[in-house]
């Protein structure tokens, strides 16, 4: 018999692979206890010591189950597109297979695999060593299931736009025509999904700025997204939304900390040399936490500031 390290791929080792190697169900279960082996799922073990994050979980399920493709949020997270997370729900793996999925047995609510007849070659790609859906594909499944315009229009807007996510530069990974394509299928939920898909704006920064572009946009307020301005010294700016005519400047700080004194100073400098812009006579900021909770008291301070 191998020993149990040589049988592990990647630090992962499946208990059928450990049985056809000779190991006795029984001798091996009491040997992965008595090392230290962690459960990752039923039939899969982690080497002693392996941090189990969702990447690892979801590496273990493929190879127990091959025909499963990393999708809708599961598949944003390895591409870094930015979702409205319900509460637990960067918790929960994601799945599409050949319909109907197999049964995931003891991993509850952790796990959800869609049955779909309508999975190509074409829709995967191969991420941080995963099978996933593409860009394009993950984009319109997630518009498609979508719960709320925001949640729909959030990730278009992080699937168009160069962002950096988690601390990571990346580009656009999406043309609005991909999307169209994608979406023009007759299948459940894509009319109300092609409609969603008409109020992205690749100039979005944030979820949060996302979220008050389109709160804004309801309370009959249209500024521009993004605007290119010059300063009185140092490089051009980019306000998140500038109302031209008015003079008026809106800032939405996401949830990420300042961290260090060096970035608060950054900040401060930022805050400065906006309002040395000619364009700008003055400058409203909202933290994220108000748009997503106060989004009614937010348009009203941005309407009262356009009045004076």
């Amino acid at each position: 018999m191998y020993e149990l390290a040589i049988l592990a791929r990647g630090g992962i080792l499946l208990t059928v692979r450990a049985v056809a190697a000779g190991w006795p169900p029984g001798r091996l279960a009491r040997r992965l206890r008595r090392e230290g082996w962690q459960r990752i799922c039923r039939g899969a073990w982690a080497v002693p010591g392996k941090e189990v994050d969702w990447r690892v979980r979801a590496t273990a399920l493929q190879l127990l189950r091959p025909e499963w493709v990393c999708s809708h949020g599961t598949a944003a997270r390895l591409h870094r597109i930015e979702r409205l997370e319900a509460p637990g729900g960067a918790d929960r793996l994601e799945f599409t297979a050949p319909a109907p999925p197999r049964s995931t047995a003891g991993e509850g609510t952790r796990v959800r695999v869609h049955g779909t007849r309508f999975l190509t070659a074409g829709d995967g790609s191969i991420r941080r060593g995963l099978r996933t859906t593409t860009p394009a594909r993950t984009v319109s499944d997630l518009i498609r299931a979508a719960g709320s315009r925001e949640e729909a229009v959030v990730v278009a807007d992080s699937a168009l736009a160069r962002r950096a996510v988690e601390g990571v530069r990346r580009a656009a990974l999406v043309r609005r025509e991909d999307l169209a394509a994608e979406l023009a299928a007759p299948r459940r939920g894509a009319p109300r999904a092609r409609s969603w898909l008409r109020l992205a704006e690749p100039a979005s920064g944030s979820p949060a700025e996302t979220v008050a572009r389109l709160r804004m946009g309801d309370a009959g307020l249209f500024p521009e997204c993004q605007p290119v301005l010059r300063t009185a010294v140092g490089p051009p700016l980019r306000p998140d939304f500038l109302f031209r005519a008015q003079g008026l400047a809106v800032e939405v700080e996401g949830y990420a900390f300042h961290g260090t004194r060096r970035a608060h100073e950054r900040d401060v400098a930022r805050f400065n040399a906006l309002q040395s812009c000619p364009e700008i006579r003055r400058v409203l900021r909202f933290t994220a936490g108000e748009v997503f909770r106060h989004p009614d008291r937010m348009t009203a301070t941005i309407r009262a500031a356009l009045a004076l």
